[in-house]
């Protein structure tokens, strides 16, 4: 958890610094122009952006790392596979409603992106979809 806390700090100066090069550079290419003309903003932002939401992972992380008190078993070289909590949920590895769902997803988006007339049709495949993923253990071989 540390290293990630590290990685996550890393990146955060990283992008700040490519925000702070790329608004320099793009104040440097158009002399001509005052300031606030010069600067492309959407980049500049975006860069800005990017960082802070690199420092908010980084800070989260260094909370969660200070308020577990130790080190999880994952993040010690010498722990075993038996060291880490046994129940990790339930997965439905034969389960094809995930794939209908991302389908749904990438019709309404498509359909946000191409026409309008799409987007309904991606939310009733959502609705089924998500419905199906729910109740998938209801019916069939896995009734309960």
């Amino acid at each position: 958890m540390r290293t990630n806390t590290g990685l996550w700090w890393l990146l955060s100066v990283f992008f700040l610094a490519v925000a702070v090069v790329y608004t320099i550079w793009s104040v440097l290419a158009h002399p001509d122009l005052d300031f606030v003309r010069a600067v492309e903003w959407v980049g500049t932002v975006a860069l800005l952006f990017t960082a802070f939401m690199a420092a908010l992972i980084a800070f989260y992380l260094g909370k969660v790392h200070k308020a577990q008190q130790g080190e999880l078993p994952e993040d010690v070289l010498t722990a075993d596979i038996d060291d880490g909590d046994p129940e990790l949920g339930e997965f439905s590895p034969w389960s094809w409603w995930p794939i209908v769902l991302a389908f749904s997803a990438s019709l309404g988006i498509l359909g946000l992106a191409v026409g309008t007339w799409l987007f309904p049709i991606g939310i009733g495949v959502f609705v089924v979809a998500i419905v199906g993923w729910v109740y998938e253990y209801y019916r069939g071989y896995f009734a309960r």
